[in-house]
């Protein structure tokens, strides 16, 4: 045999692949877009059907803890049953409403101020030399290096009553007792400021970097100061930037554990420890899953409304 006939009887399974896939539509850009898909369909769709399943059905005392939504009866009937009484309970309970509100005002809370940390940090990393710039993005990459809970941890010894802070601050005598830092709403916000922060930096850099300086440079030749400048080109600019840099950090501060559980108090209600608490303290999957699920529902509005501000600030720049 040939190297050219080895060759296109290598290829003939690969020939067949492509001309099965083709059949069914995925050729070219079907193909691409297939694999995000399938990656979705396996870690959302599939998991979130579980978690719905769980949600309609009745906790039991069993192994697992909730009854099945499907039971044969002798006659060979299938029945059905689906449970709402769980949907029902979280709508008219108080308790979780207060925690879903809760959730939204810490996560909005720590996302601004995310951001007017945040912001200042992207823009004077974007506007630096390229020698410094790529050390101080190294830096704010430099805590993921670092477990998630052992930098949570952390803040617990500078935080405390007899703690790095107010030992310091009572060594030069500005404070003569402790001040309560520890399992307050200051700590909360502070541990997710200080935890999601990369997360609003890295999107706003990416932004304002490829902000044109010839912009600037007209805004000054035209009188602008640079104050001006800032709040009419630069900061319109970088919308793009500040809505992917909001939904980074608010999105996974609604559903918080960690933080709250570690820094925060007993007042501290967020739906994270909520879930947490019905899962593995009352051992309440069915309602824990709707806990879940309504959770997720909540994220949708603010994901669609947020998306839908970016894709005409894109439109409008374009």
């Amino acid at each position: 045999m040939s190297a050219m006939e080895s060759l296109a009887a290598d290829n003939r399974p690969w020939a067949f692949i492509r001309r099965l896939l083709a059949r069914v539509g995925l050729s070219g850009r079907g193909l691409v877009v297939a694999a995000p898909m399938l990656w979705l369909v396996i870690f959302f769709l599939i998991p979130f059907a579980v978690v719905l399943k769980i949600a309609l059905s009745v906790p039991m005392i069993a192994q697992p803890p909730y009854s099945p939504l499907t039971e044969w009866t002798n006659d060979g009937e299938l029945i059905v049953k689906l449970n709402f009484g769980n949907f029902q309970f979280l709508m008219g309970d108080p308790l979780y409403i207060n925690a879903y509100l809760s959730s939204l005002k810490i996560a909005a809370i720590s996302t601004v101020l995310t951001l007017l940390v945040g912001y200042p940090m992207a823009y004077f990393i974007a506007r630096s030399s390229e020698r410094w710039r790529n050390l101080m993005l190294m830096l704010i990459i430099l805590p993921f290096w670092t477990s998630f809970l052992l930098r949570v941890y952390a803040w617990i010894g500078f935080l405390k009553a007899n703690g790095v802070i107010n030992n310091f601050l009572m060594s030069i005598g500005i404070i003569h007792e402790p001040l309560v830092m520890l399992q307050t709403d200051f700590a909360v916000y502070l541990g997710i400021v200080y935890t999601y922060l990369p997360f609003m930096i890295l999107p706003l850099y990416a932004n304002l970097v490829k902000l044109d300086d010839s912009l600037l440079e007209a805004s000054a030749d035209l009188g602008g100061r640079p104050l001006t400048t800032f709040f009419n080109i630069t900061l319109p600019l970088s919308m793009p930037g500040i809505i992917a840099g909001s939904m980074l950090v608010f999105i996974p501060a609604v559903g918080e554990f960690v933080i709250p559980a570690l820094l925060g108090g007993a007042n501290t209600l967020m739906i994270g420890r909520v879930l947490w608490d019905e899962f593995f303290s009352n051992r309440d999957w069915p309602f824990a899953s709707t806990v879940a699920i309504a959770m997720l529902a909540l994220l949708v509005v603010p994901i669609m409304f947020m998306r839908r501000v970016q894709d005409r600030i894109t439109e409008d720049s374009a």
